[in-house]
């Protein structure tokens, strides 16, 4: 049995959370063998500083539903509680503290692979965690360069997008397609992205 638990980090702004998401957990969980799963929502993105965000507490009240039954899958608010721009390198010292025998990988959508080097405090970020590349459909695997360590997933890519759901939300389109049911009921009973 492998002595260092596998623990996963998965960054986003969950605005809302969807299908894709869950099937690149689930993905990211049998192809890398993780014990655990953090679903980490971001306070503010800094690849998207323009963008306004639903509320903390609505984003978190849909992850709560979606996650429901999955005991491997946590939800970790602590990017939301420093608020401001969320720098992945203060998430990945925040696990190595709390779990130092653990191995971290941390979830991200391939296309952000190129950027790597560009990320705050890239080349200790690069030591602190594996990277898990979430590709699109038809996107080829992602090139890690060094010093970044990573693979790409191979199962269940899905052509979806949170923006794409707000966007159908607000024409007045249903959604019940891309999100699991209690998501789609919350997000028509508390009126969200309208």
């Amino acid at each position: 049995m492998n002595s260092k638990p596998k623990i996963g980090l998965y960054g986003g702004s969950f605005d809302p959370i969807h299908l894709g998401h869950l099937l690149a957990a689930r993905a990211a969980c049998e192809e890398a063998g993780l014990d655990r799963l953090f679903f980490i929502p971001a306070a503010q993105s800094p690849f998207k500083p323009d963008r306004v965000l639903t509320p903390a507490s609505e984003r978190l009240r849909l992850l709560r539903l979606a996650l429901a039954g999955h005991s491997n899958y946590e939800i970790d608010g602590q990017e939301l509680a420093r608020g401001g721009v969320s720098y992945t390198i203060d998430t990945a010292r925040n696990y190595a503290r709390r779990f130092p025998q653990a191995q971290l990988f941390y979830l991200i959508g391939a296309d952000h692979v190129p950027s790597l080097a560009k990320w705050r405090e890239a080349g200790e970020l690069a030591r602190q965690v594996e990277f898990i590349a979430i590709p699109r459909p038809g996107q080829s695997e992602a090139a890690f360069a060094p010093p970044f360590r990573g693979r790409t997933l191979k199962g269940f890519p899905l052509g979806v997008s949170s923006s794409q759901i707000r966007a159908r939300v607000k024409a007045g389109l249903p959604v019940d397609h891309l999100v699991v049911p209690a998501v789609a009921e919350a997000i028509r009973n508390y009126q969200l992205y309208l």
